[in-house]
């Protein structure tokens, strides 16, 4: 075949329409993609086949598209074939070949919006299967139907603008879609607004589907929404529609004043009370209910100079809420007259209208009540020297009524004085005190004794007013300072040792006590040649050692005196040991107790003391010889019934004592120093205190009060215990017990030497063995082998 000829079929192909995809004939086009033209100089590339052109929903199938042959061959000895989507890849079986003529047929119906074209390959063999040409591609295109309608991308579209918008504000925009080809008027929209439920105030642009205002005059009070039918068509308006809404809501702007209901209120209120409300005022606001346009602001502009008044809005209502904030007196004022006045919290559009009751009067009335005596200072603080007398005047604690229209007499009575200390005059509030106040008082608070009084009108409904007294007690000089300790041992050399520290106490409270001045007592001038006093600090002092004195106990006579106003001042005794040192500066052991001994007892009396242990021994000896000859015969009939009965038994015998805290069955004071145990008595008969009692005042424990109900016996014993430990005359029970060195050669004796004449060689425990088996380990001791 030549060259013109394979032109001409291929013109003849693209007249007869498949590019434009509407076949017209039956019979498909015959192609020569592998045709080469002879060469003229150089060699041509292959012929490139156009697309073929097909439209979708084509119905009559199978559709033959086109033939392709080769000029290698003639009809019927060459095989072709064709690969690609729509044959073997998917979907599979849209197109098929005619293996030896080289139809190509449309199988099923076409959608351009799955698959708008298709890239096949072309394949020429020969009988035996050897290549005849190289493969070629062949490009069928789907053509375009209108069989889409356009689509809202919602049903609804909202939107916002403010009420009094100018015209060609924007609102919102609709939009569509089309699945057709963009490229064909197929998918060309146009929109459109087809109802507005009253007159044209939106307008919609055809082409963007952007919604605007077209009119002046929107009013949220009168219409607060539009709802706005929307309508796209394709083919540029002339296809296929679809259609949607459009909700239009107006905002809110302040365009309307707030007003009163009326021009006058009237209320009433009672007086002495703050707090309560007094009544509403009504206000009208055409504005979004709950918005800041909506929302009424009261303002006091008269008649509340005091600021007794308040209004404030009620959120739900839209009221305003008159209230009192300070107590009202009906003596001072009863009837006031407010001038309020209300506005939006947002501010007011400039064009919008005032409104008309922007401005009204409030008359409230006063209502006069009984009201409670008042008491012109509260709290009354005043103050009371320690240890005042009984009829000592305190203060004059009146009140007064504030009902001056309605006169009424006053009484005046207590109602807290824990310590029933103060009397009140009922009639003229007159306080004075009844006896003396303890200083122990438990209900004194850091020097302060509190007592509340009541004064009470006479009205048929009285009422009653509390006052409370604070009086303060003021500390008085009026104890002594007290030596502590009282007694102590030193070197009877200078030079050894640091001395004797002394320290002093005061039962007065600050600044009648420390500093204290010690000072060797002026009576005996003596006592400067061989002791001095060094001050330490305000409540310490040294004593120390001119010259070297005999050793053994050294009375002393110091006076102490305070710095109250006036000072007191107390001359009191110091008994010093003065005892041979070690070269540390310590008492050697024994020295102390010697001298002291010798210094406190005669010879005369020891003499007196050995007769009488003699003569109380010449007594007893005979009784105790008569009892020891008679008990083994008794003992032997007692337990001659008990040989059989060897069990161990647990016999309670008499109590020996309290122990270290028993103090009432023998004072361990008297195996000290028997000489000395009446200087270490206070001469006031006060109990002895610790050692380790701080060197501050000690005050007495006040008489503790029985508890008056089940709930108060925790309490009861836990302020017992407290007090048990804070009292220094005796050791607390948390705490280790301290003894005192007692010393060598105490002058009372052992007690072992009553009878050491007598050793155990004298001693006869023959007896054991008759008293049965419980003593036979004990004569196995000691009795003869």
């Amino acid at each position: 075949m030549d060259v013109a000829l394979l032109l001409a079929v291929g013109l003849l192909a693209q007249s007869l329409g498949l590019s434009l995809g509407v076949p017209r004939q039956r019979r498909p086009s015959t192609l020569y993609p592998w045709h080469r033209a002879p060469a003229l100089g150089r060699v041509r590339r292959a012929w490139v086949i156009p697309p073929i052109s097909v439209s979708e929903n084509h119905k009559r199938l199978p559709y033959p598209l086109v033939q392709i042959k080769s000029d290698k061959q003639p009809l019927g000895s060459a095989i072709y074939s064709i690969q690609g989507p729509g044959v073997d890849e998917e979907p599979q079986g849209v197109f098929s070949i005619d293996k030896f003529t080289g139809k190509v047929f449309l199988n099923a119906m076409l959608d351009r919006e799955k698959t708008d074209r298709f890239r096949l390959r072309a394949f020429a063999l020969d009988l035996g299967g050897a290549t005849l040409e190289e493969p070629t591609d062949l490009e069928i295109v789907v053509v375009d139907q209108n069989d889409n309608r356009p689509v809202f991308r919602q049903e609804a579209f909202m939107g916002r603008v403010l009420e009094g918008a100018v015209p060609g504000t924007y609102v919102t925009r609709a939009e569509a879609t089309d699945a057709d080809d963009p490229e064909t008027d197929n998918a060309a929209l146009r929109y459109s607004i087809l109802e507005q439920g009253g007159p044209q105030v939106f307008s919609i642009d055809e082409l963007t589907g952007d919604i605007r205002t077209v009119q002046v005059g929107l009013d949220r009070e009168v219409v607060a929404v539009y709802n706005l039918t929307l309508q796209v068509a394709d083919m540029s308006g002339d296809g296929l529609t679809a259609t949607a809404s459009a909700i239009i809501t107006l905002e809110d702007i302040n365009d309307n004043a707030p007003g009163f209901t009326g021009d006058e209120f009237f209320m009433e209120v009672t007086e002495a009370v703050s707090g309560v409300d007094v009544g509403r005022l009504e206000v009208e606001d055409r504005d979004l209910p709950g918005s800041p346009n909506w929302a009424a602001r009261f303002t006091i502009l008269e008649g509340d100079p005091n600021g007794y008044f308040t209004i404030r809005t009620d959120p739900k209502t839209n009221e305003g809420v008159l209230s009192v904030v300070k107590p009202l007196d009906y003596e001072r004022c009863d009837q006031y007259n407010l001038t309020v006045a209300v506005q939006n919290e947002a501010p007011l559009q400039a064009a919008a209208p005032r409104a008309q009751r922007g401005q009204a009067r409030i008359h409230v009335q006063v209502q006069d009540i009984n009201e409670a005596p008042v008491f012109q200072e509260n709290p009354l603080r005043t103050s009371l020297p320690e240890g005042a007398l009984p009829g000592t005047p305190v203060a004059t604690f009146s009140a007064q009524d504030p009902d001056t229209q309605q006169p009424q007499r006053l009484s005046y009575s207590k109602d807290y004085d824990p310590e029933d200390w103060l009397e009140v005059d009922g009639a003229t509030g007159w306080v004075q005190t009844q006896r003396v106040l303890s200083p122990a008082s438990p209900f004194l608070k850091d020097g302060w004794y509190r007592a509340i009084i009541l004064a009470r009108d006479d009205a048929s409904a009285p009422c009653t007013a509390t006052g409370t007294l604070s009086i303060e007690i003021l500390e008085v000089n009026d104890h002594a300072p007290e030596l502590s300790p009282p007694s102590g041992s030193m070197c009877s050399k200078p030079e050894q040792g640091s001395g004797l520290l002394l320290g002093a106490t005061d039962e007065d409270l600050p600044p009648h006590g420390a500093p204290f001045h010690f000072q060797l007592s002026p009576r005996v001038p003596e006592l400067t040649r061989n002791w001095s006093l060094i001050q330490i600090n305000v409540s310490h002092a040294r004593l120390r050692l001119r010259h070297q004195v005999p050793e053994g106990l050294h009375r002393l006579s110091l006076l102490l005196r305070d710095s109250g106003q006036p000072p007191q001042q107390r001359e009191q005794p110091l008994n010093v040991t003065v005892c041979r040192c070690a070269q540390d500066g310590v008492c050697l052991p024994g020295a102390t107790a010697r001298h002291a001994g010798g210094a406190g007892v005669s010879l005369g009396a020891l003499v007196i003391m050995l007769a009488s242990i003699v003569l109380l021994l010449l007594l007893a000896l005979p009784v105790a010889l008569v009892t020891r000859s008679r008990r083994p015969s008794a003992d032997k009939g007692f337990l001659h019934g008990l040989q059989d009965d060897l069990r161990d038994n647990i016999l309670n015998y008499d109590e020996q004592g309290g122990g270290e805290e028993d103090q009432d069955t023998y004072d361990i004071n008297q195996l000290r120093h028997p000489a000395e145990l009446a200087a270490l008595r206070d001469p006031l008969g006060r109990p002895p205190l610790r050692r380790d009692t701080p060197f501050s005042r000690v005050r007495p424990q006040p008489p503790r009060l029985l508890p008056t109900s089940p709930a108060d016996i925790a309490d009861f014993i836990n302020d017992g215990l407290e007090a048990a430990n804070s009292d220094p005359s005796v050791p607390p029970y948390d705490t280790a017990l301290i003894y005192d060195y007692e010393g060598d050669g105490s002058m009372a004796g052992t007690l072992s030497s009553i009878l050491s004449s007598l050793g155990d060689e004298d001693q006869d425990y023959s007896c054991l063995w008759a008293w049965g088996p419980r003593f036979a380990r004990l004569a196995d001791l000691y009795g003869p082998p």
